[in-house]
């Protein structure tokens, strides 16, 4: 049986050769896109612990980004697990961080899930302007407009983003993403939803499309 707080450890633990050994087993077993789910999921709360080492000053700039492209490596194996996917496009994503933002580890594994749904997935990067938004917006012309962000300033970019994309007449789904988000920060954003998971997220935009 597939031990996911083991994973969790090995995630927060930078055990880059140990997940992979592990990720190679679990996917002999050609796992249900439920199954696949849960060990995304489980790599995320050891980002968590990552995150939370970085604030403690036990990891540094380094490590973070070894663990974006750990969560990265994780995606792409289980990638073909977590839901088939035709030639079919579920629909059209526009992603990115907010200004004054660089994290880009959320980012990174909710558009690889979306992905493996079947959404074309346009991803603008991170510290987004607010402008590239708009403009990005007008010229993809998504379904659904993804806002990403760690920081607690993040929130405000995310606001002043919803209403330039408002202003400017795009009336895309709004979904924002991060630990600072929470109902109340949705509601004042102007978002049509918000997750703090990946999966989650994922299948609210289902459900729009």
């Amino acid at each position: 049986m597939l031990d996911l707080k083991r994973i969790t450890e090995l995630v927060g633990e930078l055990e880059e050769e140990q997940l992979l050994e592990v990720l190679a087993d679990f996917t002999k077993a050609s796992p249900s896109a439920d199954e696949a789910a849960t060990v995304v999921q489980a790599c995320q709360e050891g980002m968590t612990i990552i995150g939370d080492r970085f604030s403690e000053g036990e990891y540094f700039i380094g490590d973070l980004v070894f663990g974006g492209e750990l969560l990265t490596n994780t995606i792409k194996v289980l990638k073909p697990f977590l839901g088939e996917s035709d030639s079919t496009i579920s629909g059209k994503i526009l992603l990115g961080t907010v200004a004054g933002d660089l994290h880009d580890i959320g980012k990174n594994i909710f558009r690889g899930m979306a992905e493996a749904a079947g959404f074309e997935v346009v991803d603008i990067g991170i510290d987004a302007p607010i402008q590239a938004f708009v403009d990005m917006a007008k010229e993809v012309e998504p379904q659904i407009i993804g806002m990403s962000g760690v920081l607690t300033l993040a929130l405000d970019a995310m606001k002043d983003t919803t209403k330039a994309l408002k202003a400017a007449g795009i009336d895309s789904k709004i979904i924002i993403g991060g630990n600072p988000v929470t109902q109340e920060a949705c509601e004042d954003i102007g978002a049509d939803a918000f997750t703090t998971n990946a999966a989650q997220g994922v299948k609210i935009c289902q459900g729009w499309v």
